[in-house]
């Protein structure tokens, strides 16, 4: 996909733009940990009408579950938040250090077990053959071998994805490119059914992502660095302006979404 944005300008006063950069500084260096972003609700914000309920059904699959592992669970938020459906047996997997600190408090608590490792396709997960009859990963790595391997025969994989073309818009706007280019249906739906699985479900969705001020984009890529791999404000200051550019002629900072949920059962 291709956009048409302006060039950067380098007009406008030196001491204002250096105060635009000390400003999207800050935002670079803000820390940030867990995966919930209800705090920063009014700088940056999703319009997006998912025609399903990720945690509706994952509490649906928890009823006849005896045994559910969170796959890359971040600060633990959404499986606490399924902890009434909970089944008899609760483990979890994460591996960015400030995360994995925030699960094992929320979650261990409970009862659930967090371990402290990565579900990409490098990692061999720490799990017996067989050991879940429900696997659930919202926004986590993909490594369809070690889910065939620790989900039980009957067992169910259900996932909801950020799509590849997430945001595109948004990075073409930085010149940038995202980390995952393979994150789609297309891609990953032919490896489940080589595995085993049978797809019963499979739908995406479209939105925007609204921003409330450039200094908001800074500190999301900074949350989430695969989006637009390299970037920092030093390297990409100049789109940085461009866009502010567009705030100051009155045009909103909204860019697209795209998601996706798959719902796979183990022969």
């Amino acid at each position: 996909m291709t956009t048409n944005y302006p060039e950067p300008k380098r007009n406008g006063s030196i001491q204002l733009r250096e105060e635009l950069l000390e400003t999207w500084h800050q935002e670079e260096r803000r820390q940030f940990e867990g995966w919930d972003f209800s705090a920063f609700k009014d700088r940056f914000w999703w319009t997006e009408n998912q025609p399903w309920s990720y945690l509706g059904r994952a509490s649906e699959l928890m009823h006849t579950a005896s045994a559910v592992v969170d796959l890359d669970t971040g600060g633990g938020e959404r499986l606490l938040e399924l902890r009434p459906h909970w089944p008899a047996k609760v483990c979890a997997t994460e591996a960015y250090p400030p995360n994995f600190k925030l699960a094992v408090e929320r979650l261990t608590p409970f009862g659930a077990r967090v371990f402290n490792v990565q579900s990409d396709e490098r990692v061999t997960l720490p799990f017996a053959d067989g050991e879940f009859d429900l696997v659930l990963n919202r926004h986590g790595g993909l490594n369809i071998p070690e889910l065939a391997r620790i989900l039980a025969p009957g067992g169910t994989f259900y996932t909801q994805q950020v799509h590849a073309q997430n945001g595109w818009d948004l990075t073409a706007a930085l010149g940038a490119q995202p980390e995952f280019l393979n994150g789609t249906p297309d891609y990953y739906v032919p490896l489940l059914q080589a595995a085993g699985f049978q797809v019963v479900h499979c739908q995406e969705s479209h939105g925007k992502l609204h921003f409330a001020d450039v200094g908001a984009i800074v500190f999301y890529l900074h949350a989430i660095p695969w989006m637009a791999t390299g970037f920092t404000v030093d390297t990409h200051q100049d789109y940085l302006l461009a866009l502010q550019d567009r705030v100051n002629a009155g045009a909103p900072l909204e860019f697209s979404t795209r998601s996706y949920v798959i719902e796979a059962h183990k022969a």
